[in-house]
């Protein structure tokens, strides 16, 4: 099954996760607590406990429920989430594993702030791999890899200006996945795909509506650079859009410096 086949499914599930966080921040928002992202969960063994556990806290802190530098009260995950401290703990360490967290000798755990200098270097991975990825693809001209993208961009021009930053996250992944699937080459995908998540959080500030517009010109450009067998154009295309991530994040740095590692 093609990435494009999979999309109406990305979407509905994707769909039922924004409401459950939209409505979760609203209400973390003027209780003033931020573990009301955080869901109780009941019964299963240590292990899928701590799955679970982990599961919520990844998102909350992708999400910026949990914003960086916050002190994680373990205490207070626990009683919201009706479990107890050990897959709490067992959770926490596979998020500082994970960079997400990280142990402060006696302080305790808090969200990690986010490293502009590791954003950099994962950016520098995705460009590297990314730019030469469109330019072979633009070279293919290939009928079936072009539709998927035109059908894909289709879809991201109905919600750019909805300010459905979810849905529309899940379509910028899916777009970059067809260019990615095009070229056959798994390990260069994986590679990209440990890059990309690792720049998730960072994601979550620059998804203004104004972004998600820019974000679909940026993608246009290099659709159309695809199509016309482009194939510098096309490179040059997908550098300028992942180069514009790294720019507005250093305006998000000097917006919000709190939220950033010095």
């Amino acid at each position: 099954m093609t990435t494009l086949n999979l999309l109406p499914s990305m979407l509905a599930c994707l769909h039922k996760i924004k409401r459950a966080v939209n409505s979760s921040s609203e209400v973390a928002s003027v209780a003033g607590n931020p573990y009301v992202a955080l869901q109780k969960i009941r019964g299963g063994e240590h292990r899928s406990l701590t799955d679970a556990v982990e599961q919520a806290l990844r998102e909350a802190i992708v999400t910026l429920a949990l914003e960086p530098g916050m002190m994680i009260d373990k205490m207070a995950v626990c009683e919201r989430m009706g479990v107890s401290r050990f897959p709490v703990s067992a959770a926490l360490a596979k998020l500082a594993h994970a960079g997400l967290v990280e142990v402060l000798p006696q302080r305790g755990t808090r969200v990690k702030p986010i490293a502009l200098d590791d954003i950099r270097q994962h950016l520098f991975i995705r460009s590297a791999l990314e730019v030469e990825t469109v330019r072979g693809v633009a070279r293919m001209k290939d009928s079936a890899t072009i539709d998927a993208l035109a059908a894909n961009l289709d879809a991201q021009r109905k919600i750019a200006g909805n300010g459905q930053r979810f849905e529309f996250h899940e379509l910028d992944l899916a777009f970059h996945e067809i260019l990615l699937d095009a070229v056959k080459l798994p390990r260069v995908k994986e590679i990209v795909a440990v890059s990309r998540n690792a720049l998730d959080r960072a994601r979550q500030l620059l998804a203004s509506p104004e972004r998600l517009v820019h974000t679909l010109d940026e993608h246009e450009r290099i659709f159309e650079a695809i199509r016309a067998g482009r194939a510098d154009a096309a490179a040059k295309a997908m550098h300028d859009h992942l180069d514009q991530v790294i720019e507005e994040l250093h305006r998000s740095a000097k917006e919000r410096p709190d939220l950033f590692a010095p």
